[in-house]
């Protein structure tokens, strides 16, 4: 194994540390719900940096196949494990590649719905009124969708066999998790949160202006969002 690409265990513990506290920082977890949302975050973080940095399970498994599918390519540098770009042919610097940006763009939108939707849960949740302003005037779970983004946005940027067998699987766990939050809130808020999501699509925002609901005094219903409750 090329020992200056791989086997760098203090860049995994760095990069997992610093990727998880950063999206910690927004997210803000306080129940169990929560905690469970964040955790798969996390254990696909640490399963990214570990290939990415620490052993390259997926080009040792898959490196016959590569070396005779894409000859030339020196599979052990740390190039090559940005496996779109090389499988591509791109030439240059994998790191200014095609999917190496659109990446960039799938994380950091990520992480700005993350900063954009926990101010607006909290205000509310302090106020105790729902949650409709900002992101989750468009959609109700927009905190689940900002960790989906950045998950896809590290798939494409360095795809791994682990990785993309726990994509799918975190998907059903962020869809259930949804779905038990919609009962609670239906149990707690009744028809003010069934107007809400009458109103509102759960992960796919639709275009157009949304008409949210309001309280006699023009004020958002005075109830808390479903979301951060257990």
């Amino acid at each position: 194994m090329n020992g200056d690409a791989y086997g760098l265990w203090s860049l995994v513990l760095l990069n997992s540390v610093l990727f998880i506290a950063f999206a910690f920082s927004f997210a803000r977890p306080q129940t169990t719900r929560d905690w469970r949302s964040f955790g798969a975050y996390s254990a696909f973080i640490v399963a990214l940096f570990t290939e990415m940095y620490g052993f390259p399970l997926t080009i040792y498994l898959l490196s016959g196949w590569l070396s005779s599918r894409f000859p030339g390519i020196d599979w052990l540098s740390h190039d090559a494990g940005h496996l779109l770009e090389m499988s591509f042919g791109w030439e240059s610097n994998p790191h200014f590649g095609p999917f190496h940006i659109l990446s960039t763009a799938f994380i950091i939108g990520g992480f700005w719905l993350l900063a954009k939707a926990w101010p607006v849960l909290y205000a509310a949740q302090r106020e105790h009124r729902l949650a409709i302003t900002g992101p989750y005037a468009h959609v109700r779970h927009p905190q689940y969708i900002g960790f989906v983004l950045i998950m896809f946005g590290f798939l494409l940027q360095w795809p791994t066999l682990i990785t993309l067998a726990m994509f799918p699987a975190l998907l059903i766990v962020y869809a259930r998790l949804a779905r038990r939050e919609e009962a609670d809130s239906l149990a707690a808020f009744g028809d003010a949160y069934r107007d809400y999501m009458r109103r509102t699509p759960a992960f796919v925002p639709r275009l157009g202006r949304q008409t949210l609901p309001t309280s006699p005094d023009g004020s958002p219903p005075r109830q808390s969002n479903g979301e951060r409750n257990d």
